[in-house]
């Protein structure tokens, strides 16, 4: 029995559904994440933007044109937020939403036995959801440590979809990261930095983990997580990559209130100093949203500068798109025009600084994973090396900038 696992979204989605595909492997079916021809296909969802929940609904009928009478399993955020959408959909025989994604597995059982479509989405959780440890892997891998959001930004369904903030004790991940088998772990959650197990934070677990024979990479992380004692924690774990990916959205105060994100520039940027201090070749990366209802011409204005006094490495910048169900969609929005306007001009911001970023490394060593495309740097810095063989940590020289990166030459392979 050929079951698809296929998935849309985050890494949180991609940690998941890893998870789902080997709890189906141990139960003796035969998997894949590609689309192709199966017997059962299972979708999770992504909903953080309207496009978002577009290409989910699409999928459904990409499922369809490899196998028309298969029966799918739609699961996570935009199942959850709006169920009837793929309820409806032929084919579609069971809708299980965001939460207790360990229940996929007797919904399998049951499809398998009956396929008859049901309505219904799973209960809400109120602990972290323990899913089977992922196949273990040559290159990376993905370690859920924490879901759900508390923060309620204005723009923002996920807290609505995902519930409220629970982790994972912090003894589970240790052992996961331990039998993974991966030389680099990458630690996930829809709000990482509020983890905490008991009196164990983010920062305890990353001590936790400082006996893993593995590179650990940190998930997005929230401004008031960046304090001297958390940056301390990270550089006596001392296997933790210098790469924060620090949520930002917008450079102005004005519009930051107005998305209820919970700090100002000044301090932003103070966080981005208290880490070029305790890490001086630090790679920030960041998400920018333009045109929020709020931003003017200043504001706009604002988010552009900031980009260059926080020395970002590289920038993930996207138009505002409304959610229905949040505050930020009672506002009025920008004229598509102005929108697109701005974003030429972000877009052109954002080359600059990962330019600028990326050659500074020209000429210097550093450490390189490669995967099956190119590899990444400690501080994320993707490289290309023609030579370079999957799976391999190797010790590298930036020699010429490139499309997407820096062209490298190996040095000395590592493991």
């Amino acid at each position: 029995m050929k079951v698809c696992v296929f998935t849309l979204g985050c890494k949180q989605n991609e940690a998941e559904s890893a998870s789902i595909m080997q709890g189906l492997k141990e139960r003796g079916y035969e998997v894949t994440e590609e689309l192709c021809p199966a017997d059962l296909y299972l979708l999770n969802t992504c909903a953080v933007t309207a496009e978002a929940e577009r290409k989910s609904r699409q999928a459904v009928s990409r499922m369809r044109k490899f196998h028309a009478e298969a029966p799918i399993i739609v699961f996570g955020c935009a199942s959850q937020h709006d169920p009837m959408e793929f309820e409806k959909k032929e084919g579609v025989v069971r809708v299980a939403g965001a939460m207790c994604k360990d229940k996929i597995f007797s919904l399998v059982e049951e499809c398998m036995s009956d396929p008859t479509p049901m309505s219904g989405v799973l209960p809400s959780e109120t602990a972290f959801c323990e899913l089977p440890v992922p196949a273990r892997t040559r290159t990376r891998a993905y370690l859920r440590v924490q879901d759900g959001c508390d923060r309620f930004c204005s723009y923002c369904l996920i807290p609505y979809l995902r519930g409220r903030s629970r982790s994972r004790r912090l003894g589970s991940v240790v052992t996961e990261a331990q039998q993974c088998g991966a030389k680099e772990i990458v630690l996930t959650g829809i709000d990482l930095s509020s983890y905490r197990d008991g009196e164990n934070d983010l920062g305890d677990l990353l001590l936790a983990l400082r006996s893993v024979p593995a590179r650990i990479r940190l998930g997005s992380l929230e401004t008031g997580i960046v304090t001297d004692g958390f940056l301390r924690k990270m550089q006596e774990a001392g296997n933790i990559l210098p790469h924060f990916h620090l949520s930002l959205q917008s450079g102005s105060t004005k519009v930051l209130r107005s998305m209820n994100r919970r700090y100002t520039r000044e301090e932003y940027l103070a966080a981005c100093g208290r880490i070029y201090d305790a890490f001086p070749d630090a790679a920030i990366t960041t998400d920018i949203i333009v045109g929020f209802p709020t931003e003017g011409e200043e504001e706009f204005e604002e988010s552009l500068s900031i980009i260059g006094e926080a020395k970002f490495a590289r920038v993930h910048a996207f138009p505002f798109s409304a959610r229905e169900g949040t505050n930020a969609a009672k506002l009025k929005d920008l004229p598509p025009a102005v929108k697109k306007e701005r974003m030429e001009r972000m877009l052109a911001c954002c080359r600059a600084a990962e330019e600028s970023y990326v050659s500074r490394f020209l000429g210097r060593e550093l450490t390189a994973l490669f995967e099956e495309d190119g590899g990444y740097t400690e501080n994320y810095i993707r490289v290309f090396c023609k030579s370079a063989n999957e799976g391999t940590m190797s010790k590298v020289r930036l020699v010429k900038r490139c499309e997407g990166g820096a062209e490298c030459e190996i040095i000395q392979q590592l493991t």
